[in-house]
């Protein structure tokens, strides 16, 4: 059963009478069949033109939604192969980032991604893919491995932010967070970052310092949460909305100043109305990417992205 945003009631009480209608249908009547037909068109028309105009705040909530697709879910459809490897050799497996060995198609890769979980279970276990020092420093390991393998190095980004607990800091988040930025911006190997849900904070920076970074159409990025930017700024979290707005966090905004370079389009009404789809786009951007990069040795792919991030923000 599909969840609802606030701003979807609309298009909830549409979808809810062609379910009722569809339920008390007589087999063969014409008239309800017509009926059903008009509403659908009608809800697929009012999907389509909602999703047209989000507004940053909508677009922060369809990157959060619960039925949004997963790391899990990426690595169940896009590649034929994942082998997952746990711990960072120092204190322990955190689970809020996967990764592993990957081959999508013919080509052998090393991912990479935070995962939220999907039930209250699953969200406890990884931590609501709020990465801790050990998540980064595996990180870190496995991008060694790719370095040293030369492997192409995909990372999948969907976090709120690195976990800000004081076992964190007491482990040395900070530090740990630092390291994996300067892995990332340090490999001889492609690398490609996509932000698919949230990407928040140092936590999703960590993982996403690549020479291409895309992101899906209706995920967001930013150095923090709107509703911590409106804590801060107005002493309430009740001007998330403004916050958002103000601090250009979708895709098309950063696209403009040079922060990602690609947009991934989403299914109409966002990803988690249609997974594989979405799934299935997002495959075939990662090939084309790959495909470019592959031809650039170790030292211009150093340099393309130490570019790029030197480029961010400059007059």
């Amino acid at each position: 059963m599909t969840s609802y945003l606030d701003f979807e009631k609309p298009i909830a009480a549409l979808e809810s009478r062609i379910l009722e209608l569809k339920d008390t249908a007589d087999e063969g009547s014409l008239d309800i069949e017509a009926e059903i037909g008009k509403l659908q068109t009608k809800s697929a028309k009012m999907l389509a033109d909602t999703y047209s105009k989000l507004t940053p705040w909508q677009k922060t909530q369809v990157a959060r939604h619960p039925e949004r697709p997963h790391f899990k879910d990426f690595t169940a459809g896009l590649f034929d192969e994942f082998l997952p490897l746990g711990g960072d050799r120092n204190f322990g497996d955190d689970q809020a980032i996967i990764g592993g060995f990957a081959r999508l198609g013919d080509r052998r890769l090393v991912v990479i991604g935070h995962e939220k979980g999907d039930d209250t279970q699953s969200r406890l276990r990884h931590n609501f893919g709020m990465g801790k020092p050990e998540g980064y420093r595996k990180a870190i390991r496995l991008m060694d491995m790719a370095d040293r393998f030369s492997l192409p190095v995909l990372t999948l980004v969907d976090t709120s932010g690195a976990f800000p607990g004081v076992s964190a800091e007491e482990r040395g988040q900070a530090e740990a967070i630092a390291r994996s930025t300067e892995k990332c911006l340090s490999l001889g190997v492609p690398m490609v970052a996509i932000i698919v849900g949230e990407g928040g904070s140092g936590g999703a920076v960590a993982l996403a310092a690549a020479e291409r970074v895309l992101m899906f159409e209706h995920a967001v990025y930013s150095v923090i949460s709107p509703e911590g930017c409106a804590s801060i700024l107005w002493r309430t979290g009740d001007k998330a909305d403004v916050a958002a707005d103000a601090m250009q966090i979708t895709a098309q905004n950063l696209e403009k100043l040079g922060v990602i370079d690609r947009i991934v389009a989403e299914p109409v009404g966002g990803a988690h109305r249609d997974q594989k789809l979405a799934i299935a786009t997002l495959s075939k951007a990662i090939e084309e990417e790959f495909e470019q990069l592959e031809k650039l040795d170790r030292e211009a792919l150093r340099r393309l992205r130490r570019e790029k991030f030197l480029q961010i923000g400059a007059l």
